[in-house]
């Protein structure tokens, strides 16, 4: 890549696979940029870990990856030749294996709780609801642009291991959980 800017899109269009262009405001680029914004996310709550949460930190820079292959799999939607790469069932059970793993302490729970705690159980609370947004898209965009089931589920599951994660750091952390309180 000679330079990091092509110009190409300064008319409000960008580039699919096989050189379909499309509107920057397409519903498959609205639902990249999210899956962008919670990549980026979750680089963020990386960086705030330490040694300490290193099996966390595995774990999201998978997701990350696998984020790409959701990506992609959001580009190719509706497009002839699509879908080299999609989420599989493999990664959605790996997530549910994780989300059990991580969730376990915390099954007797049965109530909401406010979505804070230190630097890094907030941030992935964060994540988390910005994991929800992206659902959102993704349910919006299937209408118009079937994704696989895994792919639905894939995201959904998501928002549940950040909310497991999140719950798993503010416990090793020491930070309790607050439970909303309605009568305020």
């Amino acid at each position: 890549m000679a330079r990091l800017y092509t110009r190409v899109g300064d008319k409000g269009e960008t580039g699919l696979k096989g050189g379909v262009r499309v509107p920057k405001d397409d519903l498959r680029i609205a639902a990249n940029g999210d899956l962008d914004e919670l990549n980026a996310t979750l680089g963020v709550v990386q960086a705030m870990m330490g040694p300490e949460l290193k099996p966390l930190s595995d774990i999201l820079e998978r997701v990350q990856h696998e984020l790409f292959i959701l990506g992609q799999e959001i580009t190719e939607a509706g497009l002839p030749g699509g879908g080299v790469r999609k989420v599989e069932v493999r990664h959605v059970a790996r997530l549910e294996q994780e989300i059990d793993m991580l969730f376990e302490p915390f099954r007797a729970m049965n109530f909401f709780v406010l979505p804070r705690g230190g630097p890094i159980g907030s941030h992935l609370h964060l994540a988390r609801t910005v994991s929800r947004r992206a659902e959102r898209t993704l349910r919006t965009l299937h209408r118009t642009h079937p994704l696989g089931d895994p792919a639905l589920a894939y995201v959904n599951r998501l928002s549940d291991l950040l909310f497991a994660m999140a719950l798993s750091v503010n416990h090793l952390q020491g930070v309790p959980e607050i439970h909303p309180d309605y009568t305020k």
